[in-house]
């Protein structure tokens, strides 16, 4: 693909998310429409057609690029812990998703009616977590990985609830929240961990969800 026709995807690619997230704001989940997203993002249908077959999936979509920008913005670092990595990566995505963040709210009041998407959502937020815990340089496979995505999955359902009612410039409530949590997902972990506990207080990485 030439850089003209990547740059003109991911122009369309942006409004039709803006025009998604403007029409959950003002009509809520149940009156978001292919048609009012084409509408609002200035796209025809066949367009749309091609971009996504339901809303469903042009959030799921979303969620996947907000995954690509965390990524893409992910320089490996020597000398911090795993935890502060963590912090770094869900403030990073909290950021990509923050033009949106009035549709967000008003999509994540709508969810708890709605649940069958609760479930594909909720299957999408672990695959995310997964990609989160590689950006910080934690291995998201196997029995050790899967503990690490619920344990973070936990962190950013909390932190995702703070931020939606921040409305500070500085987040300075969602990044309280974010240390609270990633706080108490380090002790549960150590608590799990007989290894860790045998380990001073003083000299122990609070590296969060590692084995």
């Amino acid at each position: 693909m030439s850089d003209m026709s990547q740059d003109s995807a991911g122009a369309l690619k942006a409004r039709i998310f803006d025009g998604l997230f403007a029409v959950v704001a003002e009509q809520g989940w149940r009156g978001t429409t292919l048609a009012r997203i084409a509408a609002a993002s200035g796209v025809s249908l066949g367009e749309m057609r091609g971009f996504a077959s339901c809303p469903e999936g042009i959030m799921l979509r979303y969620t996947a690029m907000v995954d690509r920008v965390v990524l893409d913005g992910t320089v490996p670092t020597e000398g911090e812990t795993a935890r502060d990595r963590l912090f770094d990566v869900l403030m990073r995505r909290l950021d990509a998703m923050q033009p949106h963040r009035e549709g967000i709210l008003r999509f994540m009041k709508d969810l708890p009616f709605h649940p069958f998407l609760v479930l594909s959502l909720g299957a999408a937020m672990e695959r995310s977590m997964g990609w989160m815990l590689e950006a910080a340089g934690l291995d998201s496979h196997g029995p050790a990985g899967l503990a690490r995505i619920k344990g973070l999955t936990a962190v950013w359902v909390y932190t995702l609830r703070a931020w939606l009612k921040d409305d500070s410039a500085d987040l300075a409530a969602t990044m309280s929240a974010l240390d609270r949590a990633l706080d108490r997902a380090d002790q549960v972990a150590r608590s799990l961990d007989p290894a860790a506990r045998r380990k001073p207080a003083e000299v122990a990485e609070p590296d969060v969800m590692v084995d």
